[in-house]
């Protein structure tokens, strides 16, 4: 139980940063693309294939709708449902600034799905000559969709600490810009990651072990955000060069191999 009270008191504290907005946004969008994917699986009785397609195409064009297109529009739908229906309900009916904004993120993550909606088609023809397709809309990789996010995430956009009805950007001199619906928002600054806070729950970066010749979130220089590393050897011992002897048992060496391990100060 105090583990419990810990953890939503460590979220309590995290809540209006940009990494709260990108959890918003990947939860949603990861609900649509997760029940779009069974209803085009045929998993869910509910729902099934976007038929709405198959009737158009572009006949004079040589194509045509048909497939199975992923219907996002199920999904999105639920998606609303399932994240957004609790949070108007707990704040009532005027809401709040805070929970317009986590509303926001939840349809910036469903946006992000149908945004990279793509179309995919099979030819049909005399010796693969394509001279009709066949085309239906899918969705792309989760994968895809979470990099879109990760670029959202970076260039998300504080919005002014007095939260009301309309969501407004912090910075008076860009207040005439408007926000788009995949945008992430965010009110309070990130706290420190890299350094251990225990109220926050934040087990900073000291004594992480890291990548030297990474350019990446892994390497030393991002990962222990500029405090240098230490460097040691660690001796692995294993079997290995292991053979069958006939008859009953496996024969192997023993070997060692030394490497060097890099860990943050």
């Amino acid at each position: 139980a105090a583990r419990g009270s810990r953890e939503v008191t460590d979220l309590h504290c995290l809540a209006g940063t940009k990494e709260s907005a990108f959890v918003y946004a990947v939860m949603a969008a990861g609900l649509v693309h997760a029940v779009t994917r069974s209803c085009s699986a045929g998993n869910v009785t509910e729902c099934s294939c976007d038929t709405r397609l198959r009737s158009g195409g572009s006949a004079s064009e040589g194509w045509h709708w048909g497939g199975c297109s992923d219907d996002i529009h199920y999904g999105m739908a639920f998606s609303r449902s399932f994240l957004d229906v609790p949070i108007r309900n707990a704040t009532g009916r005027n809401g709040s600034g805070l929970a317009a904004m986590n509303l926001h993120n939840n349809e910036a993550g469903r946006q992000a799905v149908a945004k990279l909606m793509s179309v995919d088609c099979r030819c049909h023809g005399v010796s693969g000559s394509c001279a009709v397709k066949t085309c239906w809309k899918t969705m792309s990789s989760f994968e895809e969709i979470g990099r879109f996010l990760k670029d959202k995430y970076e260039n998300s956009i504080q919005i002014s600490d007095k939260l009301k009805k309309k969501l407004r950007r912090k910075e008076k001199s860009q207040r005439k810009i408007p926000i788009q619906k995949e945008d992430l928002l965010y009110v309070n600054k990130s706290p420190n990651y890299c350094v251990e806070d225990q109220k926050l729950g934040i087990p900073g970066t000291q004594g992480r072990e890291c990548n030297r010749t990474s350019d990446g979130p892994d390497g030393c220089n991002l990962l222990c955000c500029g405090r240098g590393y230490n460097t040691h050897v660690v001796r692995h011992v294993e079997r290995c060069e292991c053979k069958f002897v006939w008859c009953c048992y496996v024969r192997c060496r023993r070997c060692e191999t030394m490497t060097d391990v890099h860990t943050c100060k």
